[in-house]
């Protein structure tokens, strides 16, 4: 990226010109954590896989590039302490288990790498990556490959003992719309940054 893009986040922008920063940033990651939430009640089980189609890797992308790396790790980690304590964040589902448990049942990879993947990609936009659609997109598929690496990890150690086998069933059919939602959701960072330079 060029040596004149200024350094840090979204959130830490808008915390340095407004007398609330602090307030703001505690706000942000409130917000983060519910987003990620409401996120996961937007899902669709699917027959070939334990691992149902859900907006939230999309969510928690969003929250560490407007965040930041530390708040957006330490945003997706509150969400998952959310769900640990029993709270109704995680993807609702008549199979996997609740609370705590969802953790190491078959989708529990995925979610552990939610804050590793939010603070990859808020590193990258803090330094300025987040600023052109391009470059947006690549953070994302940064974190992204976190997500699926974890989870697939994961899964192939606890369901399928393939690797193949774990590619066919919780990567491959969920790729072409993970890397959808990022073509779309990587002009929305680019387009404030923008906005708020006019």
């Amino acid at each position: 990226m060029s040596s004149t893009v200024i350094q840090g986040s979204l959130i830490d922008r808008a915390a340095r010109v407004s007398p609330f920063g602090t307030a703001l940033k505690v706000a942000s990651v409130a917000f983060g954590v519910a987003l990620t939430a409401a996120a996961a009640q937007f899902t669709m089980p699917v027959p070939f896989s334990a691992v149902p189609f859900a907006l939230t890797p999309m969510a928690v992308l969003l929250v560490g590039a407007a965040l930041g790396a530390r708040l957006g790790a330490a945003t997706q980690s509150l969400y998952l302490l959310a769900g640990i304590a029993g709270l109704d964040v995680f993807v609702p589902s008549a199979t996997l288990p609740p609370g705590a448990a969802r953790l190491v049942g078959p989708t529990g990879g995925f979610l552990l790498a939610y804050p590793l993947a939010a603070f990859v990609t808020g590193w990258l936009a803090e330094r300025g990556w987040d600023r052109k659609y391009a470059s947006s997109a690549l953070a994302m598929v940064a974190g992204l490959a976190i997500i699926y690496l974890g989870g697939a990890s994961w899964y192939t150690a606890t369901i399928t003992h393939s690797f193949r086998a774990t590619l066919a069933t919780s990567i491959i059919p969920f790729a072409p719309i993970d890397i959808a939602k990022i073509l779309l959701a990587s002009a929305i960072l680019p387009t404030v940054w923008k906005t708020i330079r006019n």
